[in-house]
């Protein structure tokens, strides 16, 4: 397919409209118009790039301990936490390689840790080192554990200002952004789409959805049927106060359940300061449900009615009501943290943030563990994106625009 670049204004058609303003939509945008000479517009409903998932999460670089070796995650993941990095340099956006420690505190967590230990050398990890219970406090005097891993590879960041970077970049390329462009509808129009947001309408050939939380809905607007539902999960926090922030160095991590695709409450240092505990991970009321008092009855009739839902919650009932109980009472968030650092107190914890994950559940009802991303005629779809998504943006955006390349036969710059 033979492009031409069009000047960008308002009104022109598009060659390619990326439907999401986070930082995987505007990864992929900045991919796009740096592979290819077209004219791009990055659509976001909300009033500023990375309204959701990517600026209310924990700010970790991951490192791609935990991923099954071979899978997308693992892959772009690894290939990622280099490029952001080293992106990051390039653009003056402050970051730091800390490391963290994953901590076993029970024998029965012994052969958990011992299979991340073969997953990290799978996944190209060469630094990992196992840790004695004197060796563990040597990183972090006050974490209580019978082994561990240290994992220097893991580092910190702030991905909104990555991704206002990103757009930066973006934009002096050639891309456009547009702000507060919820798409309502999108209709076919012979060889372009006329897509239909609350802020006046776009005429594009070519989609990329990475419409997070609402992907799948987006999907469904452009005729797909996307063979998943995104069920949004709140993960709460609590920060550490000031007099307490010295109980934790850097990332101090639980091993995982490999059967629950989250990793349970954990420890982050921020790199504006201060020291994070949390999230949980509790089925929220709302696409949008940072509280529990967030509530879309359009959303809940949509999560209701999904037989993943039921089934989902067949599978995991003990982990979501486990979950629902450490939302609501403070000691039992506490007793998961004081497994891992035992000195901590009720006093020591003040309220944080939230953020929800948009998790992809198939209609059995098992949670998509890996990164979904679909090609259709002329679009192409990011149907489960979660952590560690952020890490992998840049990874992720090149992995589209190859994607975006071999369906549409776009020729290089």
């Amino acid at each position: 397919m033979d492009l031409k670049r069009r000047p960008s204004s308002t009104g022109q058609v598009f060659d390619i409209a990326v439907i999401g303003g986070g930082i995987v939509g505007v990864a992929a945008a900045m991919a796009v118009v740096k592979s290819f000479d077209l004219s791009l517009v990055v659509l976001e409903a909300g009033p500023r790039l990375g309204s959701h998932q990517t600026g209310h999460n924990s700010g970790v670089i991951h490192s791609g301990l935990y991923y099954k070796p071979g899978s997308l995650k693992a892959r772009l993941c690894t290939e990622g936490r280099e490029q952001i990095c080293r992106f990051c340099d390039e653009h003056g956006v402050p970051y730091e390689k800390c490391g963290k420690v994953v901590v076993a505190t029970g024998q029965e967590e012994l052969p958990r840790l011992q299979a991340l230990r073969a997953k990290a050398t799978a996944n190209g990890l060469r630094s990992v080192r196992e840790l004695s219970p004197e060796q563990i406090r040597e990183h972090e005097p006050f974490v209580n554990g019978i082994a561990g891993l240290h994992i220097p590879e893991t580092g910190i960041v702030d991905y909104r200002r990555v991704t206002e970077a990103m757009a930066k970049c973006m934009r002096d390329l050639g891309g456009e952004v547009r702000t507060n462009y919820m798409v309502t509808s999108i209709r076919r129009c012979g060889a372009t789409f006329l897509l239909e947001t609350v802020s006046g309408d776009v005429e594009c050939r070519m989609i990329i959805n990475c419409a997070g939380l609402h992907s799948d809905r987006v999907a469904r607007l452009c005729g797909i049927v996307p063979n998943v539902q995104i069920l949004p999960f709140r993960g709460e926090y609590y920060r550490l106060t000031p007099d307490a922030r010295r109980l934790v160095r850097n990332l101090v991590y639980p091993v995982p359940d490999p059967s629950f695709p989250f990793l349970g409450v954990h420890f982050t240092r921020m790199i504006e300061g201060g020291v994070e505990a949390g999230p949980n991970a509790v089925l929220a009321g709302a696409r949008h449900g940072y509280r529990w008092r967030d509530f879309s009855v359009h959303d809940s009739i949509e999560t209701g009615c999904y037989p993943g839902t039921w089934r989902m919650a067949g599978r995991y009932w003990k982990t979501g009501a486990a979950e629902v109980w450490r939302s609501l009472s403070k000691r039992s968030f506490l007793a998961s943290l004081q497994r891992l650092v035992p000195t901590l107190q009720l006093t020591n914890l003040e309220p944080g943030g939230s953020g929800v994950r948009a998790q992809a559940v198939q209609c059995d009802g098992r949670l998509v563990d890996d990164f979904r991303i679909v090609q259709a005629e002329r679009s192409i779809h990011v149907l489960n994106a979660p952590s560690p998504a952020a890490t992998a943006s840049i990874s992720i955006g090149r992995y589209i625009a190859d994607v975006a390349r071999q369906a549409w036969t776009l020729r290089r710059k």
